[in-house]
């Protein structure tokens, strides 16, 4: 069995194996034993998760110190403006730090992407536009306040990519995981 397993994590799971009152868990999808999350996921954001049972590969992927780029596809509130695309591109000002600058572009909103339940809340008279936002950095929830400090509250956060593995490209049905190898990601 490899090390290492990608998960496709749905909207209201929290990244841990110990029960939640509120939420499920990591332990209603994965039933192996030792493996923990290479990083987090928020309960509101869906897709790529790592884990491993390996610690130290554990602490390569998920610190930002190994630069390992992290691609999420967001879709925001609002028509989305080149201004925000520049500021983001550049760094944003978040109360604590500065962001690093960001790989950002205007998609078209993704076709294999899943139903989401409960589906996000839109309003009749806003438009939503959807971006790729790629990241070495991952500080909590750093996408969702780049987006807010730039205008473009988000609605729905997935993360389709982490170095070279790619969820859309390997099929991988949300809910699901699959062993995957090092090589996959680096």
């Amino acid at each position: 069995m490899s090390s290492l397993i990608a998960f496709n994590k749905p909207f209201n799971v929290i990244c841990q194996f110990s029960p939640h009152e509120k939420y499920q868990t990591l332990k209603d999808y994965i039933k192996l034993p030792l493996f923990y999350p290479a990083g987090r996921l928020d309960s509101d954001s869906e897709g790529l998760l790592l884990l491993t049972s390996d610690g130290k590969l554990q602490a390569k992927i998920a610190s930002p110190k190994f630069k390992l780029p992290k691609c999420y596809w967001v879709q925001v509130e609002g028509a989305i403006t080149q201004d925000a695309i520049i500021k983001l591109r550049s760094g944003v000002d978040l109360k604590e730090f500065h962001t690093a600058p960001a790989i950002v572009n205007i998609i078209s909103e993704p076709k294999q992407l899943w139903v989401r339940d409960p589906p996000i809340r839109e309003r009749k008279n806003i438009p939503t536009s959807w971006i790729s936002i790629t990241i070495t950095e991952g500080k909590n929830r750093q996408v969702r306040r780049m987006c807010a400090a730039v205008g473009f509250p988000c609605l729905r956060l997935i993360r389709a990519q982490i170095g070279r593995y790619n969820l859309f490209n390997q099929h991988l049905p949300v809910g699901e995981w699959q062993a995957i190898s090092i090589h996959d990601i680096y």
